[in-house]
């Protein structure tokens, strides 16, 4: 299996306002890819959002745990999308901050 791809999204929102705009975000997403993402499912515990991904024929998985002042994404990639790791995670790392900037 191939190595997590970690990014670490860093916010000034406290974790709470960070929590409350993340959830549902995932939905966004496939509103907005929606001809790219075939299926979203996000379940939250607390601080912690365990979701799975439906994209171009492979299923991703991940979690993220939100804190204080950062959001930490993991996501176990395909073997086959693991060699675009470096635009998945430009990708992440830029829709994670569109979510948490301030508004």
């Amino acid at each position: 299996m191939a190595k997590p791809l970690v990014v670490s999204i860093p916010h000034n929102l406290g974790q709470a306002e960070a929590m409350r705009r993340l959830h549902g975000g995932m939905s966004g997403l496939k509103s907005q890819f929606g001809d790219k993402v075939a299926s979203i499912d996000e379940t939250w515990n607390g601080n912690r959002m365990d979701f799975r991904v439906g994209a171009m024929g492979q299923n991703v998985s991940g979690h993220l745990e939100v804190m204080q002042d950062v959001v930490r994404v993991e996501v176990q990639l395909p073997w086959i999308l693991a060699m675009i790791a470096e635009k998945a995670k430009t990708f992440i790392q830029k829709q994670g901050t569109l979510l948490l900037e301030k508004k």
